[in-house]
């Protein structure tokens, strides 16, 4: 799964690298976003006057709340949507046939579960410890992350929008730190997948692909506080601040 993410770039970076024609809210800049927390993301409209698509810059909610559902409360749960089921699945297949954004990001964070040696203990083990990851594109740069967003709305209240990441099976690069990674659109599928007008829902999957050229490498563990937020959270550890398992 992809649980925490950073994404630090700029409304103008967005607006120059996506086109965007409208900004609806500006996304404030972070390093360890969270589910529930409002996220930057691309989608395009249908403009109900001129009938034209335009193509906005918007905040969703992380973590998708079905327009069927009675209430919000389940939606740090649908924070990702497997990309096996996710045309068949209630929750997500009507979003994935009508509603897909771009969800960029610096990268994401993953656990993995480490044990150390420990001279007191008899076993020669300690107790184990998560130490987390930033995976990312070597070098730098965006990860775009195929998303799809949904909106609610309460019987008496203002409407709510929910978005979800879509994730595939890790490959060799991220397998070795968790099993599941987010899966990315290509520039040159930006269009296709965000066009409001394709409502076949497998074709838009088939448009996806695991992010090439990841680099993964370990950061110190106080991005385990959603607290924390400043750019030493995606410093390599050796860089880092050392911070207490």
């Amino acid at each position: 799964m992809c649980g925490r993410f950073a994404a630090s770039a700029s409304t103008d970076d967005y607006v120059e690298i996506f086109g965007i024609q409208e900004v609806v809210e500006e996304p404030r800049p972070s390093f360890n976003l969270a589910p529930t927390d409002p996220v930057p993301a691309v989608v395009d409209r249908v403009d109900r006057a001129s009938g034209a698509v335009v193509r906005k810059l918007v905040t969703p909610r992380w973590g998708l709340v079905p327009s069927w559902s009675r209430d919000a409360a389940g939606a740090a749960r649908l924070i990702n949507a497997r990309v096996e089921t996710v045309t068949v699945k209630p929750a997500f297949r009507k979003a994935c046939a009508e509603r897909r954004c771009l969800i960029p990001a610096d990268g994401f964070y993953e656990w993995r579960t480490l044990e150390q040696p420990d001279a007191r203990s008899g076993s020669g083990r300690r107790p184990t410890r998560k130490q987390p990851y930033f995976i990312r594109p070597t070098g730098g740069g965006l990860l775009v992350m195929a998303g799809l967003y949904e909106f609610w709305r309460p019987p008496a209240g203002e409407w709510l929008t929910t978005c979800t990441i879509i994730t595939t099976a890790a490959t060799d690069a991220v397998g070795h730190v968790h099993d599941r990674m987010p899966l990315s659109v290509r520039p040159e599928d930006w269009a296709a997948w965000l066009d409001p007008s394709r409502r076949d829902a497998a074709a838009a999957v088939a448009l996806l692909a695991a992010a090439p050229n990841l680099e993964v490498y370990p950061v110190a563990t106080l991005v385990n506080s959603i607290a924390n937020d400043s750019p030493e959270l995606v410093l390599p550890l050796q860089d880092g601040p050392e911070a207490a398992p």
